[in-house]
């Protein structure tokens, strides 16, 4: 688990972190829906507003380019490869794409969200239990197993993908049934596979290899996860 590194650029990351004090920081499905917002809106180098400042998102904005007149580009801090939001913690598997780019899309997005939880909960104080926590991606055999670890979170919970209050996630994506609502870049993981079909059983596979590693408190499992 890295602490104090630089993170590179154009390396991979499978990026963490929970709660304070272990206590939910989603509450329903309008707190993970202003979270995912605030992942599209402010992945990009450029200085943004609050997200109350800059109006709705519109569903045709993605990670890579925002919807505007001039087809404006959004320079973005990082690319989302995959993401899943649980009550009291979250993943993401993140590629750095600028300089401190994950350090700084984190702080825009946990900072944004903080604030406008505090608000809604008429609270004060940190929300996130300190720093984000990662682990580098060294090989490509990582990258699928974790990709299937993030996408597959629900299954690691107990969570039923039907009970959507519980959790979000970017399976979706990867398996054809989002349609064109897109964050993820999903291309370095799916082009290793003939169809979306394949690349779910590999997956579930792969899960189950991880959760085996973790009931046995293998040493792996803390340089695959976390």
């Amino acid at each position: 688990m890295g602490r104090g590194e630089l993170l590179s650029i154009n390396e991979y990351y499978h990026v963490y972190n929970r709660g304070a004090d272990k206590r939910n920081i989603f509450g329903d499905t309008r707190d993970f829906d202003r979270f995912i917002e605030g992942m599209k809106e402010f992945n990009t180098t450029r200085p943004l507003g609050s997200l109350r400042d800059n109006g709705p998102i519109s569903s045709s904005r993605s990670t890579g380019n925002r919807s505007t007149g001039n087809k404006e580009t959004r320079d973005p801090l990082v690319e989302i490869v995959c993401f899943c939001l649980n009550k009291n913690h979250y993943h993401l598997l993140l590629r750095q794409l600028v300089d401190e780019g994950i350090s700084k899309f984190i702080q825009k997005i946990a900072g944004g969200y903080t604030r406008y939880y505090n608000e809604k909960n008429r609270r004060n104080g940190v929300l996130f239990q300190g720093k984000y926590k990662f682990v580098k991606i060294d090989s490509n055999e990582q990258l699928l197993r974790v990709s299937a670890y993030i996408n597959f979170n629900n299954v690691v919970h107990g969570i039923h993908k039907s009970q959507l209050n519980l959790f979000r996630s970017s399976l979706d994506e990867y398996i054809g049934k989002n349609g064109d609502s897109v964050i993820c870049r999903k291309s370095i993981i799916l082009e290793q596979f003939k169809n979306s079909s394949e690349y779910e059983k590999f997956a579930k596979d792969a899960l189950k290899h991880t959760l085996t590693l973790r009931e046995k408190d293998d040493p792996e499992i803390y340089l695959l996860l976390e």
